[in-house]
């Protein structure tokens, strides 16, 4: 496997260089850890759920925190192991943390739990002044310049 220089894109692209550091992150072979397993999908237009099986976890067990673009789930699981014996345990009672990188203007809107199931709902939520908006393009000009107010406005600049 060879790696890719995003060298050029420092030099030529200001202000992209989160997106190539992001970039350069997931080309870096980094093993994720797989537990928990976890599903990630699209609910409606800019609205996504992830949903994790953390069996066996309870409420006051897990952290959801997000910070600069990065959603992070733990989960802290008190030792319960004292007196007792297991004959074999294959339920996974092990603590975990789980980062998901989030795009721009992408909000956690709520997180709940049901049948040893962690769904966390997002949301895009583009500001108003980064939205399209449409144009009018109207036949008359907006701006009237009056010939003589221009001419005096003219001569004014001209003597000073």
């Amino acid at each position: 496997m060879h790696t890719v220089d995003f060298t050029p894109l420092y030099r030529s692209f200001i202000g992209f260089d989160h997106l190539a550091n992001l970039m350069d992150a997931a080309a870096r072979n980094e093993k994720q850890p797989a537990y928990p397993p976890y599903n990630i999908e699209v609910t409606g237009e800019d609205q996504y759920r992830i949903t994790m099986a953390i069996a066996g976890f309870d409420e006051n067990e897990l952290s959801i925190e997000t910070e600069h673009n990065t959603l992070l789930v733990r989960g802290q699981k008190a030792d319960k192991t004292e007196g007792r014996r297991f004959l074999h345990q294959g339920i996974a009672e092990r603590n975990f943390e789980r980062k998901f990188q989030l795009s721009d203007y992408i909000k956690v809107t709520g997180a709940q739990m049901s049948h040893g199931l962690l769904h966390i709902e997002l949301v895009r939520e583009v500001p108003e002044a980064l939205k399209p908006r449409k144009i009018s393009i109207n036949q008359q000009s907006t701006v009237k310049v009056e010939p003589q107010l221009l001419n005096e406005h003219l001569a004014q600049v001209s003597n000073a």
